[in-house]
């Protein structure tokens, strides 16, 4: 595995996304991406071994299309450090079929809002799921990332090695929900606690 196929950040929930973004502003930050839309297709086969190996193969449509593979976070780290390869296809649709001839299916669908910024070498998205707020920061290494979590006031104590897949279920099961995917349509109205995700604010 290449140094380019790995994917290194730390997750944190918040109240307010504005708040964070101003910092980021008063930082000098450069936004790089404007706030868009973003649809994820999770794949998976028939008796789930991607999710029992702790794998991801995702399709992503925002204003490019994106097909992701995601190896396990490696234990005992700080942040998250994980193997991604990821690369742009140009037909989401053609992608999809692509995935099923191959006898992978859809197993859940997942939405979001996202504005990226970059600060000191680094990637900072913020992300409005329809169930809450999220900083994801990306870097190097876990010093780099703690530093800039530290620029933007958040706790760096608070932080989430959750995947948002495994927030969602825990507050699926916390809420005692009927939704079977993370979309703005099937969780309207649903804002999640602290308690529900058992996390802490960190900002």
């Amino acid at each position: 595995m290449s140094e380019s196929d790995q994917e290194i950040e730390a997750k944190f929930f918040v109240r307010d996304l504005a708040v964070i973004e101003h910092r980021l502003q008063q930082l000098g930050a450069q936004r790089t991406a404007e706030r868009v839309f973003e649809r994820n297709l999770r794949f998976d086969t028939k008796d789930g071994a991607l999710n029992r190996d702790r794998q991801a193969l995702r399709l992503r449509q925002d204003a490019n299309v994106v097909m992701t593979f995601k190896g396990p976070a490696r234990a005992g780290e700080s942040v998250s450090m994980r193997e991604e390869i990821e690369f742009q296809v140009s037909d989401f649709y053609a992608a999809r079929r692509f995935l099923e001839a191959l006898g992978f299916t859809v197993s859940i669908i997942y939405e979001k809002y996202r504005t990226t910024y970059t600060l000191g070498g680094l990637e900072i998205v913020l992300n409005e799921l329809p169930f809450g707020s999220f900083i994801e920061i990306e870097g190097p290494n876990a010093e780099s990332i703690q530093r800039v979590a530290e620029e933007l006031n958040l706790n760096w104590e608070a932080r989430s090695s959750a995947s948002y897949l495994a927030l969602f279920f825990q507050l699926r099961a916390a809420r005692k929900l009927s939704a079977r995917n993370i979309t703005f349509e099937e969780l309207a109205g649903v804002s999640a606690t602290t308690r529900d995700l058992s996390l802490s604010y960190a900002g």
